[in-house]
Parts: C-alpha cells; sequence; structure tokens
C-alpha cells in the first residue's frame, strides 16, 4: 500500500523522523488488526487511518497520531503495552494504556435511569430532570477529561468518537440512537471546552441527525430547497466583497461561513421555531494579514452597507475571557437581506478552529461548573495549543498535566454510574456516597473484580463494588487517621452520626434511669418534663432523656430547675433554691437597702439565683422586682431612679427532711455515715435504727436548705461501701 496515500497532508511542523514513526505505527497496527472487520464489513485499520487523519487534520502533536493508529490495538488484538513500549517508548505506551482504559470503561447510565434522587451539590436539594441530566453529563465529561495521565490523551479519543459517527450508519438502530446520545451530551461539549470547534461542530450534526431524524430533516430540506439560491447570493457577496477589498488595497481571503443543523436548531428554538427569523443564514468570514488590517475591512463595509444596530462585537479590541479574537458584525447586503461578516487575522482564525479560543464557559453558562475547573480547563487549552508550538514538548509538559484535575476521582458502581469523589477516597468514602446503609455495612471491596483493602486509593475509571454484611455497622478504627480508612469529611460524619445514634439510644435509657432515681431518692413525684424542655433548649422529652444520660445536662440542674415550680413550705414540695457559691451570702430572703420591707418577686426572664449580682427595680403595686445586673430587660431601662440596690438576705432558711438509708451491716458503717453528715452544712435532728438480720435501715431527720444540698448528700451516702439505697422519705 502507498503510505502516502493512506494519510492526509502531514503539517509542515513535522519532521521526516516524525512521519517515519507514523509510518511504523500504522504497519503496527494494520498488522495486529489483520482480518479484523468494522460492522459495514471494512477492514479496522481504515478505523485507525480515519482516526489518524483526524488528528493530522487538527495538527496535533506526532504522538497522538501515532496513539490514534494503536488505540485499540492492547483491547482488541495479542499486542502488548510493553510492546508498544519498547517499538514507542513510555509517553506513546502511555497514551494507548488511558485509552485502553477509557475504551473499557463499562456503559454508564444515564440520568433518567437514576432511580434514587440526584441531589445540588451546593444545597442537597433534589434536582430537577433537566438539571438531573446535566450533573450526571458533567461527571461523566469531568472523568473523562480526568482518566488520563496526560491531558492531550481525550483529544485521540474525540478524533476515535468523530470517525465512529462518520460510520455509525452502519450500526444498529438503537445502538445509533444511544451512541448519538452519548456524542451530543458528552464529547461534543468536551470539544467544545477545548476549542476544538472543527470536531465540535461535526460531532453535533452528526449526532442531531440521530436524536431528533425528524428535525434534522427538516431543516436539512429547508436548507436545501435554498442552498442553491444561497450558494449563488454567497458567491457573488464573495466576488464583491473582493473586488471592493482589492480596490482599497487590502489583501484577504473570504469564504462563506457554514452554518450548521444543530445551530440552526437551537437558534430556531429561541426563536419559537421560526426558520426564517434566523439572520446568519448568509455569512462570511474574512481573513487577513494584521489586526489593523481587521479594523481597516471593517471601516469599509460599513462605509458601503448599513449595519444593523446592536449586531456589532469588538472581540479583539475587548477580546473574551477564553482568548477568542474576532470582529462581528451584521449589515444590510446590497439585496436589502441581512449578512452576518466575521473579520479576524489568520493567526485568530487558526486558534479559532484548532482549540485555543475555546468559549464553552460563554455558551453553556452551567451553575454545576465551578471557577475552579473552568481553571483547569482553561490551563488544559493552553497546554494543547503550546504543545502544538513547541516541537520537543515531552520534558516541558511533564508534571503538568497530571496535577490539573488530582482533587477528584470519578469511579463507576456495578451498575453503571459515575460516582465523583475527593482524590484520596477510598472504598468506605464511595460506600457512604453510594448509600448511608451500604457504607455502614461494609466489610470490603472489589476494585476492578480484584479484592483490595478499605485504605486501597481509589482512581479515575475503577469500577468497585462494595462487599456488605447483612447487619452491623462501622468500626471506630475507621475514625483513625493514621490507619487513612476515610479521607471524605462527609463519610467521617456519617460515621460519627451512627455512633451517636446508637449511643443515644443507650444514653435515653441511661438517661431515664437516673432521673426515676434521683427522683425517687428525692421524693419528687411525676412531673410533666415537657414543660422544662426550652429551659435545656431540646425538642422532646427523650433529647432530655439523653442530655442527662450522656451528661450533656447535669441532673442537678434539671432537678433545681424543678425546684423552683414547687412552693414551700410543705414538706412534700420543698422549695428549692441552688448551690451558692462560696462567695454568696446563703438564704432565699433579698434586701433591699433603704427600703427594708419591700416585697420582693424573683424576675422570671433571668431567674437570678443565689450567688448572682442582683439589682432591684420598683413596679406599681408589687414591690421590687429582682433581675441579675446584666439582664437585657434591665439593661434596656431608661427609668433608672425605679432602679435600686438589692442584695441576698442575711437570713438561712432551712426545712426538715426524713431520710432513710438501707445498708448492709459492717463495722463502721455508722462512723461513716456520721462523717458525711458532720461535712455537709446540715444538722441533724433525730435518728433511729433498724437492724433486719445483715441489713441495716437508719431512719434520720435533717435540716437542709434546698435540694441541691440534699442531692448532693444523699449521693455521697450512697457510695459509701454496703450502702444500697439513701432516699428522702415522704410522709404518711
Amino acid at each position: 500500500m502507498d503510505l502516502e496515500k493512506v494519510f492526509h497532508k502531514f503539517p509542515a511542523s513535522y519532521t521526516t523522523a516524525d512521519i517515519d514513526l507514523i509510518k511504523s505505527a500504522y504497519l503496527l497496527a494494520e498488522s495486529a488488526h489483520g482480518e479484523q472487520t468494522r460492522a459495514s464489513g471494512a477492514p479496522y485499520i481504515t478505523h485507525c487511518v480515519g482516526v489518524a487523519n483526524i488528528l493530522l487534520d487538527i495538527e496535533v502533536a506526532p504522538s497522538l497520531v501515532v496513539a490514534g493508529l494503536l488505540h485499540d490495538v492492547v483491547l482488541d488484538t495479542p499486542v502488548t503495552l510493553e510492546q508498544i513500549r519498547s517499538t514507542f517508548g513510555e509517553s506513546i505506551a502511555k497514551f494507548v494504556e488511558d485509552l485502553t482504559r477509557i475504551t473499557s470503561l463499562p456503559q454508564v447510565t444515564r440520568a433518567d435511569q437514576h432511580p434514587e434522587e440526584i441531589t445540588s451539590p451546593q444545597t442537597t436539594e433534589p434536582l430537577s430532570d433537566s438539571r438531573k441530566n446535566e450533573y450526571v453529563m458533567e461527571t461523566l465529561r469531568k472523568m473523562l477529561l480526568a482518566i488520563g495521565s496526560d491531558f492531550r490523551v481525550i483529544v485521540v479519543k474525540l478524533a476515535d468518537r468523530l470517525h465512529n459517527m462518520r460510520t455509525l450508519k452502519d450500526m444498529p438502530p438503537d445502538k445509533q440512537k444511544r451512541i448519538a446520545e452519548d456524542t451530543l451530551e458528552i464529547y461534543a461539549p468536551l470539544a467544545n471546552r477545548l476549542g476544538i470547534w472543527q470536531i465540535k461542530w461535526e460531532l453535533e450534526d452528526l449526532a442531531f441527525r440521530y436524536v431528533n431524524p425528524d428535525e434534522y430533516n427538516k431543516i436539512a430540506e429547508k436548507l436545501a430547497t435554498q442552498r442553491q439560491k444561497r450558494q449563488d447570493e454567497i458567491n457573488a457577496i464573495i466576488k464583491g466583497l473582493t473586488a471592493l477589498l482589492e480596490k482599497s488595497e487590502v489583501k484577504a481571503i473570504i469564504s462563506g461561513r457554514p452554518k450548521h443543523i444543530f445551530s440552526i436548531y437551537r437558534k430556531m428554538q429561541r426563536k419559537d421555531g421560526n426558520f426564517d427569523a434566523i439572520r446568519d443564514l448568509r455569512a462570511v468570514r474574512i481573513l487577513v494579514d494584521d489586526v489593523e488590517s481587521c479594523y481597516k475591512v471593517l471601516g469599509i463595509v460599513h462605509m458601503q452597507f448599513t449595519p444593523i444596530p446592536g449586531e456589532f462585537d469588538d472581540y479583539i479590541a475587548a477580546k473574551k475571557p477564553n482568548n477568542y479574537q474576532s470582529l462581528h458584525t451584521t449589515v444590510v447586503y446590497r439585496d436589502g437581506k441581512p449578512l452576518e461578516i466575521q473579520i479576524r487575522t489568520h493567526e485568530m482564525h487558526r486558534n479559532a478552529e484548532y482549540g485555543v479560543a475555546a468559549h464553552w464557559r460563554y455558551k453553556e453558562k452551567s451553575a454545576l461548573i465551578s471557577d475552579d475547573y473552568e481553571q483547569k480547563v482553561s490551563l488544559i487549552r493552553n497546554l494543547l495549543s503550546w504543545s502544538q508550538e513547541v516541537e520537543d514538548n515531552t520534558d516541558a509538559l511533564d508534571g503538568l498535566p497530571a496535577d490539573v484535575f488530582r482533587d477528584r476521582v470519578y469511579v463507576i458502581t456495578p451498575r453503571g454510574d459515575v460516582v465523583d469523589l475527593p482524590y484520596g477516597s477510598t472504598p468506605i468514602d464511595f460506600a457512604y456516597q453510594v448509600h448511608t446503609t451500604v457504607g455502614h455495612r461494609c466489610r470490603g471491596a472489589k476494585v476492578n473484580g480484584k479484592l483490595v483493602t478499605l485504605d486501597y486509593q481509589l482512581q479515575t475509571g475503577d469500577k468497585i463494588e462494595i462487599l456488605t454484611a447483612n447487619r452491623g455497622g462501622p468500626s471506630r478504627d475507621w475514625l483513625n487517621p493514621n490507619l487513612g480508612l476515610v479521607k471524605n469529611a462527609r463519610t467521617r460524619s456519617k460515621i460519627k452520626q451512627w455512633f451517636k445514634q446508637q449511643d443515644r439510644e443507650q444514653n435515653l435509657e441511661h438517661g431515664k434511669v437516673l432521673i426515676e432515681k434521683e427522683f425517687k431518692r428525692l421524693g419528687i413525684g411525676q412531673l410533666n418534663l415537657e414543660d422544662f424542655l426550652d429551659d435545656f433548649h431540646v425538642r422532646t422529652v427523650d433529647d432530655l432523656y439523653v442530655g442527662i444520660g450522656c451528661g450533656d445536662i447535669p441532673i442537678g440542674r434539671l432537678v433545681n430547675r424543678i425546684a423552683e415550680t414547687l412552693h414551700p413550705p410543705e414538706l412534700e414540695t420543698l422549695e428549692i433554691v441552688p448551690a451558692l457559691p462560696s462567695r454568696a451570702k446563703p438564704g432565699d430572703a433579698v434586701t433591699v437597702m433603704g427600703l427594708k420591707g419591700l416585697a420582693t418577686t424573683m424576675a422570671r426572664c433571668c431567674r437570678p439565683m443565689p450567688g448572682d449580682e442582683i439589682i432591684g427595680y420598683i413596679t406599681r403595686g408589687r414591690g421590687a422586682t429582682i433581675h441579675r445586673s446584666d439582664c437585657p430587660n434591665v439593661l434596656r431601662v431608661t427609668e433608672t431612679d425605679r432602679l435600686v440596690k438589692v442584695d441576698w438576705g442575711t437570713e438561712e432558711k432551712t426545712y426538715p427532711i426524713p431520710l432513710q438509708i438501707k445498708a448492709y451491716e459492717r463495722q463502721g458503717l455508722i462512723s461513716d455515715i456520721s462523717a458525711i453528715i458532720s461535712s455537709e452544712p446540715v444538722r441533724l435532728i433525730n435518728l433511729s435504727l433498724n437492724n433486719r438480720q445483715n441489713l441495716v435501715i437508719i431512719n434520720l431527720i435533717l435540716e437542709i436548705s434546698g435540694i441541691s444540698q440534699l442531692s448532693r448528700l444523699l449521693a455521697r451516702l450512697e457510695n459509701l461501701p454496703n450502702v444500697i439505697q439513701a432516699i428522702r422519705v415522704r410522709p404518711g
């Protein structure tokens, strides 16, 4: 076979060595694929050559053309990566390896095949169907950009997809539509982002033909009926503009700018399906040598023809953020119809056609695309341009591509869903991302069909299956940062929540026991605990029990708060005052300085207690209301003459409380009980003992100032050896 006829024209920048390398790759591919054929019956090597020629057309590096020729040999032939590495070097072998990984990816599911809700990463709110589909497709695009060790591998994949689309007519109808949908939603947007317009436009038109054949045929038919007329008009316009520019001594190349069917369809959608409302079906592009000539041509055009207001854009003086440069204007031509004209330099045109001016952000405006992600794509785009300009760029690009998408990994579930995870994520992270229950029951994992340890770091493109137990939960070892079992903070939070939930049930029971025991010990009857929920900032009684059980809410605080609702001085409804700091003067009375005998009421807003710094507010008809000094209501008082200094009274009020202690008899028991009583600020009024075999029942009456004191005393007594119970005895 004459190899000169196999390939399109080689770029001028290619050396003889480059061309020889490409020819060597062709010979290997031809030999490896041998008698293999495509669905059409054509030799399989024709596909490899088709991919290579697409890459030659967009003037990529020679190594990418070689990878295009060899992209299927490892998957479909006996040729190994080692053979490629030894013949063509590490860089090309890596390209082929990454292409093999992409081709080997299982078929991913589409958004409409997701049974569960997909939520927004920002708000966790369920996405609409259209946004859900965009989220799934966006994840797939990111995965394809991240899967290779060198980002340029995606360019080869796009060329592979384009050649497959050109030959899609040979596939069964169901495959035609599926492949076309993937092309329109995944590969065309990728080509768009990388600014490879030639591939992007052709992918869209080819895919649209199979995805929506009715609309495609309608537009194609309308274009066909007008084609000759429009072509004649364009030829006349080109001839007229050429003569006009030659007269002004401007060197230019003028061509008709084809309008693509899919682009027309999208414009029709924006214009309520009106084909005739699309103005730029007639369009020309003028290429000149320099920027000065661009503006000169613009001036000539605007002087000769009437510009349409609002239809001029200067992307040279104010180029787009994506580096796209050109002058766009629409004028009324001699025949009275609109004519769109683009004016740019040859360099601007080359950049626009071959991948530098990627205006994907301008076109898509997707909220799912972060600024950080845009910067990475911009880096890829600029490196692509750089790699075309530098002859030997292997060393220059080393290390750069590998880090571009390393903050995320994209793995695939057994049913074909793509899951987006932080870089370094483990099977446990994946399990919790899929479903919390799967995470709780995770016991092992298979990656690409092989068992892995739970600290395995997932790689983009891995197919992962979680091995689960029927019951049980996570291990506390998963939270140990030294073991590296969990990377994702969200995973760690779910594991902690599980343990908290388990502890909650235990704390709930423990809290109930504590409260019942304390109430019984203090002789407090049944109370509606819902009345105290606001005081402890909890929503339910169960939450209160949990707080008591885990120690977040000291039971003494609950006892004190309950005591404030009881009415003295009856013995069974003992008035309760909280424990006092040592600096405070105990007692329940308040002395109002200079106003002896004035009635006092404790303010409900700040609920002062003995030991707090307090102040009085003179009310009309109810004496003085006692507030804490830092009470917001007091700080807002404007009538300061109604504020009076107050202090806690010195008179200490106590109550005689009967107690009962049950204990197993032992030597020194009474002595120990007496020591505790004498160490507390209480007074013993009466004591009696009753022996029942080895059981001792001690009844005593103590003068006690409040429940806090009583609770502390009973707890100390119960903690003595052999003491079974120390409780307050209710009269009667």
